[in-house]
């Protein structure tokens, strides 16, 4: 690598002469332009940029004048030239960098306006490998690098925000700070990082390469936070390129900033409603599901969902499936709830959650495909582990009755609904489920037996909680995320009233756990699919 050279102090000011502009997206365009002109910049441009400020009747030149080489190979060679990245480049206060200049007649560009080809945009529209490979930009991430490497001199902008900034201070000072060229080149290496993650995604996917040896993500920051976890943990949330609808793209309608425990349990509860086709409710607390319920309407969903657990579900997340209307709006405010959340939204709800200042009313436009691919992410000290998203979906054809007694047509239909809860649940995980509503749920558990015993206590109280004698529980099928290695967590399952039991078998302990199945008189059937969520 070349030698640190000996470099006179950064100047804290410089006054900007001479601006390069190329856009794809020419939103602002002519206004900018127009305000570097009245301030005495001299404006370069290629292509389109060039013919749109030319329209406009704004003074500009031809990038081509300045090298002494047209655009030639259908623009993809343009830019890459020593008397740009020379202007780009040259310490100005530098005696040999200065000789350099004025020996090969370069005149200094102090500012960069350069926003790339829409590679991202293309792909995420579906085009064709060719189409794609034609959007990757070349010389505007060179130009880009160039400009930051030399913040000391050059303001460089990837966005219209950047060159509004520019703007501001030329126009208040008539100079760019260094603190704002620093904070400038920061953004521009950022962006030019997160262009060279999506195409390198991108070309592996292509050639199947689900897990390459580098492994990138850039995320775009939607929301700096108060606090993380805790209040005494930073945090903020960003949005990867991922096109999957979700917490991320959902459009706040009104309430407080949302913090990082809500997004997190947001997207837990819009994962979870995602994979019902009726009318359905999911309410979430501290990332598991405290009542999963589905109805003839959302009303009635709500109502069922609520009645699982009301009292874990104060201060949680709803999220339903269905346009959200003003009969359940005005239900779900009845107590006191974090967000709520939903694919779309009656202006008579909205009304009525406005006297709810602080809470989150999101929008999220359609529910993500419970069976699409994709990755998730998570870190550990020094890494992170990647792994496909848990696409698993049981239907009745894949059941495997390991039982004496068969089930019936509607304990099929409750373990389906109990499974795919179970999917959604922190483990180890247990859930009872009866006709088409969780009746009660233990999570997070360090055994299986435990989880059991809570999500009978649960069932209990929210039995007692309706005045009515026998357990929610009872005529239940309870699912398991994970197969049972011992009995106890079935025995206890039986003790709460359940009748049919689905798990995904293969333990060493299997054959056991079928005896006491059959001494307790329960269907079980083994799915063959473990839904583990760590």
């Amino acid at each position: 690598m070349p030698a640190a050279p000996d470099f006179p102090p950064s100047p804290d000011l410089v006054t900007p002469k001479r601006a390069l502009i190329s856009l794809s997206d020419k939103t602002g365009l002519i206004e900018t332009a127009q305000a570097l002109v009245a301030a005495g910049v001299e404006l370069l441009s290629t292509g389109g940029t060039k013919a749109a400020l030319q329209k406009a009747n704004i003074a500009v030149k031809d990038v081509a004048d300045i090298t002494g080489f047209p655009e030639m190979m259908d623009g993809r060679v343009k830019t890459l030239h020593p008397k740009v990245h020379g202007a780009l480049l040259a310490y100005r206060d530098a005696p040999e960098h200065a000789q350099a200049l004025k020996d090969h007649d370069i005149q200094p560009i102090d500012i960069v306006w350069i926003d790339l080809y829409p590679f991202e945009k293309t792909i995420a529209a579906g085009g064709t490998f060719e189409a794609a490979i034609e959007n990757v930009d070349i010389g505007g991430p060179a130009m880009i690098r160039s400009s930051a490497k030399n913040h000391p001199y050059v303001s460089v902008c990837v966005d219209k925000s950047c060159i509004d900034a520019v703007i501001e201070a030329i126009q208040t000072t008539g100079q760019t700070s260094l603190a704002l060229r620093k904070k400038l080149a920061a953004k521009a290496f950022a962006r030019t990082a997160a262009y060279d993650s999506a195409v390198s995604t991108w070309f592996a996917s292509q050639l199947g390469d689900d897990y390459p040896f580098r492994k990138t993500i850039a995320g775009e920051r939607l929301q700096t936070m108060r606090y993380g976890e805790n209040p005494h943990q930073s945090a903020a949330f960003y949005k990867t390129g991922e096109d999957r609808p979700g917490v991320a793209t959902a459009r706040q309608l009104q309430g407080k900033e949302l913090s990082y425990n809500n997004v997190a349990d947001t997207d837990a509860a819009i994962e979870l409603v995602a994979e019902f086709d009726r009318p359905a409710c999911v309410i979430v607390k501290h990332a598991n599901p405290c009542g999963v319920a589905t109805g003839d309407d959302l009303i009635s969903a709500y109502k069922r969902a609520l009645e699982c657990d009301p009292v874990s579900a104060f201060g949680g997340i709803v999220a339903l499936n269905r346009k959200l209307d003003k009969a359940t709006a005005e239900k779900i405010v009845e107590i006191f709830t974090e967000v709520v959340v939903a694919p779309e939204v009656d202006e008579d709800a909205v009304a009525v959650f406005a006297a709810k200042k602080n809470l989150r009313l999101l929008v999220t436009g359609t529910l993500p495909d419970p069976l699409a691919g994709g990755q998730v992410f998570r870190s550990v000290a020094g890494g992170m582990l990647v792994q496909s998203r848990d696409t698993a979906r049981i239907t009745a054809a894949d059941l495997k009755v390991v039982t004496k007694r068969q089930p019936t047509a509607t304990e099929i239909e409750d373990m389906l609904f109990a499974f795919t809860v179970a999917k959604h649940v922190k483990s180890n995980a247990i859930v009872y489920a009866k006709d088409g509503r969780t009746a009660g749920i233990g999570a997070g558990q360090m055994n299986r037996r435990d989880s059991a015993r809570i999500a009978r206590l649960r069932a209990q109280e929210a039995a007692e909680g309706l005045g009515l004698t026998d357990s929610l529980a009872t005529g239940s099928a309870c699912a398991s995320e994970a197969f049972f290695p011992f009995p106890d967590g079935l025995l206890e399952a039986a003790a709460a009233g359940a009748t049919a039991i689905i798990q995904p078998g293969g333990s060493i302990g299997d054959q056991a756990v079928i005896d006491a199945a059959d001494a307790a008189g329960l269907a079980m059937v083994f799915t063959g699919v473990r839904v583990f969520r760590h």
